[in-house]
């Protein structure tokens, strides 16, 4: 029999049961998602991503579970699958068919990577133990992507246990949604499930995908080159595929240079063409997927040599989201626009932070919003069709997965957890239903009207909350009516940019706008009291100075 599952901080008053959940890591910051599992006498590792597996072995040269089930190929899922391999060779380990052909991608500088991980195929159980069996579905997101269903049999009941890794129930560019309606009423025990974006509404994807298009549509239409760093794998061959099949970039004279990784992840994106989807394979069938000079936009792999020159002409450049983004601005190039995919929590990069890029007043930075995840609504909608007995909230802050811990529609007929790394979760299941309380999200303030000014007080335990730096970002909000309650929400940098950009300022108003200091909404003049902080065109500062372009 295998040892059960750590207990040390299983909090006291708990007993155990057939199903336990001890999390290493759920991604709350920068670490990876990695679960241990029980069911019953087995344990199951869901995931490894985290950078190091020494939690994993704590000087035992037994394995720290009976296999490993990996749902997809991103670091934060799996790069410490290979160290795990090495430490115990006889640990198996098995995901999806594209998964296990996109997972070497973690370790592009290892020699001889050995192929350690065993393909299970889509929609057919495999007992890997007496009575113990996974089965993998499609989970949108990510080519290869699976959500995984474990079913622990004895002779008393069967127990099921659903784990969703990252899903999304949209259909994208290259990869379907996860089929909801394959797993309508499954009515899993347990399901563990991801929530990136917390209780967040998003426009439909489609949308999303047309303010992105529209938005560099009009950067190049100005005369800028457009420069965007992303991951190895997903939202850079999304965005590939967004610009050779989008109307306003079809047929039109331009370069899409790709480089470092991105490019990378594309060769083995073309490798596996037969586990894309049927529109996509038949794309291919007519032009290049990726690298193609004859259709336009032309899509070339861009070259250490090609890199000083390209940027003198209008173009496009997708390269590593860690890439030194100066090797692209050079002088006599530009000028340019960076794009950074949002994060959640994520505020807009500080140019101070883009060191080699802040003198140069020809850089504007943004960021763009493409989910690769599902919001708050996909996420209720996939439980209420789950209809589980246990939901574990893991992957997302945690001040977003207590949104979704406190959400009455949930409290009121699921058991919620939402456990921090090192605490077991025991999963009892029967009839009785005892749900914890939820956190306390609330903040009572105080409300004055002083003649023509509304001041709203509020008391400063909402700072502590991380996404307060997020809505206080820019210092402006957004008031509005719904039904009988006032709605009030921060304004983004980049909603500020796109009205800023759409609103005329007369030149002769002596403001931030015309100020010759005022760059990416930044005041750069150091004997400026705003000197390093956002301001809106309308600001002045005593320090003022009129560009040159206004003179």
């Amino acid at each position: 029999m295998s040892d059960r599952i750590p207990t040390a901080s299983r909090p006291a008053g708990e007993t155990s049961s057939e199903l336990e959940c001890f999390p290493y890591s759920v991604h709350h910051a920068d670490e990876g998602v990695c679960l241990l599992v029980r069911m019953g006498p087995y344990r199951i590792l869901l995931d490894c991503g985290i950078d190091d597996i020494s939690i994993l072995k704590k000087g035992k040269r037994s394995p720290p579970a009976d296999l490993v089930l990996c749902s997809h190929a991103h670091p934060d899922h799996a790069q410490g699958l290979l160290a795990l391999h090495q430490a115990f060779p006889s640990l198996p380990i098995y995901a999806s068919e594209a998964t296990t052909q996109l997972l070497p991608l973690n370790w592009l500088g290892t020699q001889n990577i050995p192929q350690f991980c065993q393909a299970l195929p889509w929609r057919s159980p495999v007992e890997f133990q007496d009575g113990l069996s996974a089965e993998l579905f499609p989970a949108g997101h990510l080519p290869g992507a699976a959500a995984i269903l474990l079913t622990y049999t004895t002779p008393q009941r069967t127990y099921t246990l659903l784990y969703t890794g990252d899903f999304f129930l949209s259909n994208s560019r290259l990869v379907e949604g996860m089929p909801l309606e394959e797993l309508r009423g499954l009515k899993p025990d347990v399901l563990i499930i991801e929530g990136s974006y917390g209780t967040a509404r998003h426009p439909h994807r489609r949308s999303q995908e047309n303010q992105l298009a529209e938005r560099i549509n009009r950067a190049i239409a100005q005369g800028y080159c457009v420069l965007m760093p992303t991951p190895t794998l997903g939202i850079g061959q999304e965005i590939l595929m967004l610009l050779r099949s989008h109307h306003s970039f079809t047929g039109r004279d331009l370069d899409i240079w790709v480089d470092g990784m991105v490019a990378t992840g594309c060769d083995a994106y073309l490798e596996m063409l037969p586990q894309l989807p049927a529109a996509v394979q038949n794309f291919a069938r007519h032009q290049p997927l990726f690298w193609d000079e004859r259709v336009r936009p032309r899509m070339r792999r861009l070259t250490p040599q090609q890199r000083t020159d390209v940027g003198k002409l209008p173009c496009i450049v997708i390269t590593d989201e860690n890439a030194d983004l100066q090797q692209y601005c050079q002088p006599e190039t530009g000028p340019w626009l960076i794009l950074f995919p949002e994060k959640p929590g994520r505020l807009l990069p500080h140019p101070q932070s883009l060191p080699e890029l802040a003198p140069q007043p020809s850089t504007t930075v943004e960021t763009y919003l493409l989910a690769q995840h599902s919001d708050g609504p996909g996420i209720t909608q996939l439980i209420h069709n789950l209809r589980p007995q246990h939901v574990i909230f893991v992957h997302g802050s945690p001040a977003y997965l207590a949104d979704l811990t406190s959400l009455d529609e949930l409290q009121n007929r699921y058991h919620l957890h939402s456990p921090a790394s090192g605490t077991a979760v025991d999963l009892p299941v029967g009839d009785t239903f005892i749900q914890p309380a939820a956190p306390e999200t609330n903040y009572e303030g105080e409300l004055n009207e002083l003649g023509t000014v509304i001041t709203i007080t509020l008391p400063e335990a909402i700072i502590a909350d991380p996404r307060w730096r997020v809505f206080a970002d820019t210092g402006l909000v957004e008031a509005r009516w719904q039904g009988e309650e006032l709605v009030i929400r921060g304004l983004s940098q980049r909603e500020l940019l796109n009205q800023t950009s759409d609103r005329l300022i007369a030149s002769e108003v002596s403001c931030c706008a015309t100020c010759k200091f005022q760059r990416g909404q930044r005041c750069w003049n150091q004997s400026s009291p705003l000197f390093g902080f956002k301001v809106t065109p309308e600001g002045y500062c005593p320090v003022y100075e009129r560009s040159s372009n206004e003179e």
